[in-house]
């Protein structure tokens, strides 16, 4: 999943919102954006909000619900751009 097409983006997208006990290079496409990476709720949002405008997509409620590793929010930004 590494060599996926947005997964640098996502990664990209997801560094700023990182606790700084987290070690970046932990991030992987298994890993757990609440439990793992201690992404609060408040920076979830943010990052759906990013994932947005970065990808030029429209995440629902739904979307960021399911959004729970960051192999889950590549697979949604492939489904809404199509890439399924």
């Amino acid at each position: 999943m590494k060599d996926h097409a947005h997964y640098a983006t996502l990664r990209e997208i997801i560094l700023p919102y990182l606790p700084e006990d987290i070690d970046p290079s932990g991030i992987g496409p298994e890993s757990l954006l609440i439990e793992e990476l201690n992404i609060n709720s408040a920076h979830l949002v943010d990052i759906v909000l990013d994932v947005e405008d970065r990808f030029d997509i429209r995440l629902e409620d739904t979307d960021m619900q399911q959004m729970h590793s960051v192999s889950d929010a590549l697979r949604i930004i492939d489904t809404k751009l199509g890439n399924t």
